[in-house]
């Protein structure tokens, strides 16, 4: 498996010091939060993605994914919602990265079935522009939809090779999800993996790996008992806790767990 971090923890930071970072600390690749007040957004002319895509490949980085935040089975219009999926995969598609992610979002006075039909077409929609331009459209185990089951409802009436999922063990561990039972129902359709650590329910403030509560080492564990080879991503939310530690000084800590997981787990 090949490991990244996630923008989310060093945010605001220039992307020439991501990259850098990235690479003393011996991670393979970058998951970019895609938000205007990040340096790599939808907003870039072609010449700045060019340059992006130029900065990865300089320094031996992988751009992992673009991380959105459309919330796909949002109440209101499709169109809005399809063209900014296009946009994000315009984005990953300029600057060589294989993903995008966006959000379930669903309204929790609609049902589930509603919700569930509303993200499937417009996620049809999105998954034939994706498919013309090599990107994949990654519904990440969240909000509404934050246990593996629940994701699975909507991609299973997708049905398509450019849409998947995206597992963040947070989500489906509040679920309630073992492990096993997470991979079993995205396993057809696992794009990454996003792993990270909480001290709990009640305090989700991030915290380094194998410092909290989630079930990395059973994650690992059964990621590699079935083989899976894909991407680890480290999405540290220092974006939204201030006072958590800087993650600078916890990359190698978190390589050094993920890479003795994954030895255990061998």
């Amino acid at each position: 498996m090949k490991l990244a971090f996630s923008t989310l923890g060093v945010p605001g930071l220039p992307l020439p010091d991501v990259l850098r970072l990235a690479s003393a600390h011996g991670y393979h690749g970058v998951e970019l939060r895609a938000h205007p007040e990040e340096p790599v957004h939808p907003g870039l002319g072609p010449g700045e993605r060019a340059d992006v895509a130029a900065e990865f490949k300089a320094a031996g980085v992988e751009p992992l994914g673009v991380a959105g935040y459309t919330r796909i089975a949002a109440p209101g219009d499709d169109g809005p919602v399809i063209e900014e999926v296009r946009t994000l995969v315009d984005l990953a598609h300029d600057i060589g990265a294989p993903y995008v992610r966006i959000f379930p979002g669903a309204d929790p006075e609609q049902t589930s079935e509603a919700t569930d039909a509303i993200a499937a077409r417009r996620l049809g929609t999105a998954a034939e522009y994706a498919a013309d331009l090599g990107v994949r459209v990654l519904l990440e185990t969240h909000d509404s939809h934050r246990a593996a089951a629940d994701a699975m409802r909507v991609l299973g009436l997708v049905g398509h090779r450019n849409v998947g999922a995206l597992w963040d063990v947070m989500h489906t561990w509040l679920a309630g999800e073992q492990p096993a039972e997470s991979y079993a129902a995205l396993a057809p359709h696992l794009g990454y993996v996003q792993v990270k650590d909480i001290a709990g329910a009640d305090d989700t403030t991030p915290l380094p790996l194998g410092a909290g509560v989630l079930p990395l080492a059973e994650c690992v564990e059964v990621l590699s008992r079935h083989g899976w080879d894909g991407w680890l991503c480290w999405e540290y939310e220092k974006r939204w806790y201030e006072d958590a530690a800087p993650l600078e000084g916890l990359l190698d800590g978190g390589r050094e767990h993920l890479s003795r997981l994954l030895n255990e787990s061998a």
